[in-house]
């Protein structure tokens, strides 16, 4: 079965005071692209959150947030006494121009570079956060996926109702196309009795059916709708085949429209023309679904 691109998880956890939290939402986009959000302490995992999403998803735009909260939590940064010192020491030093003043808080001194530093994590710890982010990870993705699930499910049908109604249509041209012919030929033959009655012209009956027939080549069909038909075939396997198939229904959507396009260029008839822009009406709709498709 198919997947949409839409989806939301979620999965939380209390440890020792502190609570843990990984939302993921995916969009629609032609290609994978993750957006991942941890603290400052959590950023060695970053290329292993990206591992663990681009595992169970192929396509679409990704967010990864974790959050952290509790009054337990370890700080985010450790203050480098000595190069704080340092910079006060410096400021204490440096001399100002006469009548100028200067004051110097805390919140500032805090940005200059060295000052704040992320606390280094010891190979054991960093395997226990990142076992635990990964399970809150796998969590929230079986949530998403399944929600993917559903929805892929309800694009299907919606997919395959406008192929039905694309089948008919095209079913409803194929009968209609020697039709034009017919009635190609009767035109012609009563405006060549026409001319022979007014003009007292000759047209032998094999002049007249190699015009037919050179019309009917001309306005052939029966390839283009055989094409439509078996690209509707291949549209409806892949739909049931499931996994990331949606590159490759839009491919199909676009050669639907390459030849009901040309049976609309071939047919001089009212009906087909009809029949025509409906089909492609469908063909936009189905174009316009794909793109939520993985």
């Amino acid at each position: 079965m198919i997947q949409s691109m839409t989806g939301f998880g979620e999965a939380t956890v209390v440890r020792d005071g502190i609570g843990f939290s990984v939302e993921i939402r995916s969009l629609n986009n032609r290609y994978f692209k993750a957006s991942i959000k941890l603290p400052d302490r959590f950023q060695f995992m970053e290329a292993d959150v990206e591992k663990l999403l681009r595992i169970h998803l192929s396509r679409g735009s990704v967010s990864f947030m974790l959050r952290v909260r509790g009054k337990n939590a370890a700080a985010a940064f450790e203050i480098n006494r000595d190069a704080l010192e340092s910079y006060l020491d410096q400021i204490r030093e440096a001399k100002l121009p006469e009548g100028v003043t200067a004051t110097v808080d805390l919140a500032s001194l805090l940005t200059l570079p060295g000052v704040c530093e992320t606390p280094e994590l010891d190979e054991e710890l960093r395997e226990q956060e990142w076992a635990l982010v990964e399970s809150l990870g796998k969590q929230a993705m079986a949530m998403l996926v399944e929600m993917r699930g559903v929805e892929g499910k309800a694009l299907r049908d919606d997919l395959m109702t406008n192929c039905s109604e694309i089948r008919k249509l095209a079913g409803d041209i194929a009968q209609q196309a020697p039709k034009v012919i017919e009635e190609y030929h009767t035109k012609l033959q009563d405006r060549v009795s026409h001319l022979l009655r007014t003009a007292k012209l000759e047209v032998d009956k094999e002049s007249l059916l190699r015009e037919v027939a050179v019309y009917a080549d001309r306005c052939d069909i029966s390839e283009e709708t055989s094409r439509l038909e078996s690209h509707l075939k291949q549209f409806t396997e892949l739909c049931d085949n499931g996994g990331a198939v949606g590159r490759k229904l839009d491919f199909l959507a676009q050669e639907m429209l390459r030849e009901t396009n040309t049976i609309g260029s071939k047919s001089n008839n009212a009906t087909i023309a009809r029949d025509v822009v409906e089909i492609k009406s469908r063909i936009d709709r189905l174009k316009e679904q794909i793109q939520n498709v993985e």
